[in-house]
């Protein structure tokens, strides 16, 4: 979910009225929404669109008294809200400011959430600009307290984990997600025909990326949202008390700032951090723990801390997805040493907290790295398909970020060599070779 600019305190006379292609499901609605309205004291003449998302669920806004809910909108045919629901649930459990279910029609596919508010941190930063070189002393602090903040709402999530409670992310569902780069991408989106031989150059791509996914820093699993990014945390003035768990929590780690780590390349500082930094942890496992008091330490998850949407692919999986995730984002894009400075300050907090990062940044880049090209390749894919079938050409836009996320971390490892130049090759571009490992 992406919220519009229709903020909470609109009019309803400022918004055009709900569409509904489906007169029946129309129909539906209205009935719904007079009965919801009575019971939660709601405004039906306040309902006005408040986004839709790259899946066929939209959301809209409706007025609560002084405040304001969100409706979504997913007809069962097309979306199961039965995973929403779930780990919208482990969310509150866990104590992330996450939409609460207020009421919902299984059947029928309408649902009544709390509301997070109008403003993504994705639009906070734009607001403070994008690239480095234009934020002031003052708009960078803004935006690395912003990625901090999403740290800290990370790591509470991954200490919450558990085993067999969401599905596994294993190599079936990884293979899946590869599959999505030569069917959409390359054969439908560039016309390449993916015969016998560039399908066993791919294979053997996917088969090194999937190894490192499944067996790095231990085969470590936590809860991975899968799209943990600007685009998908609110930045809330408040959440809802029945979420504010920790509110008072004193954060820890180094000092924080604006600046990112100085000089040196993305290998040097990479491999700089080891087990004897300043902040020590307790020995590495697979499995996360409880929680407990390391998370009180290790994070400052509050009243005001980041929502989460967009919750309802979550698995369990590898502890590196969603940090890759949101360093390397799907719609903006941040130099090495900023991405690099939010990556080792997330795995010193980690560490801290107890969770299965390991005692060697430079092993556990790596594995993000290596969790992010999986993640790349796989949104090439989707987002080729959002365009040919779907008729969502906008999303089509960001691939050449993805290229270059993609381009960056094969030429950085002697193994993907290989695949950067065939990354060359599709997108018609000449190699420039230089291997970091």
């Amino acid at each position: 979910m992406t919220p519009s600019d229709s903020s909470p305190s609109r009019a309803a006379a400022a918004s055009p009225p709900i569409v509904w292609n489906d007169p029946a499901r129309g129909a539906a609605f209205a009935q719904w929404l007079a009965a919801t309205s009575a019971s939660f004291q709601l405004d039906p003449a306040t309902l006005r669109l408040a986004s839709a998302d790259a899946s066929f669920r939209r959301y809209l806004r409706i007025d609560q008294g002084a405040g304001s809910c969100i409706i979504m909108d997913a007809p069962p045919a097309l979306e199961d809200c039965a995973p929403f629901v779930k780990v919208a649930e482990l969310m509150a459990q866990a104590g992330l400011n996450a939409p609460r279910v207020l009421a919902w029609d299984a059947a029928q596919g309408f649902m009544l959430l709390t509301d997070l508010g109008a403003h993504t941190m994705m639009q906070v930063i734009q607001q403070q600009g994008q690239g480095a070189l234009e934020l002031t002393p003052q708009a960078g602090q803004t935006v690395h307290q912003l990625y901090m903040d999403a740290v800290d709402v990370l790591i509470r999530w991954q200490l919450s984990s558990r085993p067999d409670v969401l599905p596994a992310y294993d190599d079936g569902l990884l293979s899946r997600e590869l599959a999505l780069f030569p069917d959409w991408y390359i054969a439908r989106h560039r016309g390449i025909a993916v015969d016998a031989g560039l399908q066993q150059k791919l294979d053997g791509f996917f088969a090194q990326i999937k190894d490192s996914n499944l067996h790095s820093l231990g085969g470590a699993r936590v809860f991975v949202h899968r799209d943990f990014m600007p685009r998908n945390l609110m930045a809330c003035a408040t959440s809802d008390p029945a979420n504010s768990k920790g509110a008072n929590n004193p954060a820890a780690g180094p000092p924080q700032g604006g600046a990112t780590p100085s000089g040196g390349s993305a290998v040097s500082v990479a491999t700089s951090v080891r087990a004897n930094s300043p902040v020590a942890g307790p020995p590495q496992g697979g499995a996360a723990p409880p929680g407990g008091s390391a998370v009180r330490e290790a994070t400052s998850v509050g009243a005001n801390s980041l929502g989460v949407l967009d919750f309802q692919d979550a698995v369990y999986g590898p502890i590196t997805y969603d940090i890759a995730s949101l360093m390397r984002d799907a719609f903006l894009s941040w130099d090495e040493e900023f991405v690099l400075d939010i990556t080792i300050r997330y795995w010193q907090k980690a560490r801290k907290a107890g969770l299965p990062v390991g005692d060697d940044f430079g092993e556990f880049y790596r594995a993000v790295e290596w969790m992010g090209l999986q993640r790349h390749l796989k949104i090439l894919g989707i987002f080729a398909r959002l365009t040919l079938r779907d008729g969502k050409p906008q999303y089509l836009a960001d691939t050449p970020r993805f290229i270059k996320y993609a381009r960056s971390t094969a030429s950085r490892y002697r193994q993907l060599g290989p695949l950067m130049v065939l990354l060359d090759e599709i997108e018609g571009n000449e190699t420039r070779v230089g291997y970091t490992f």
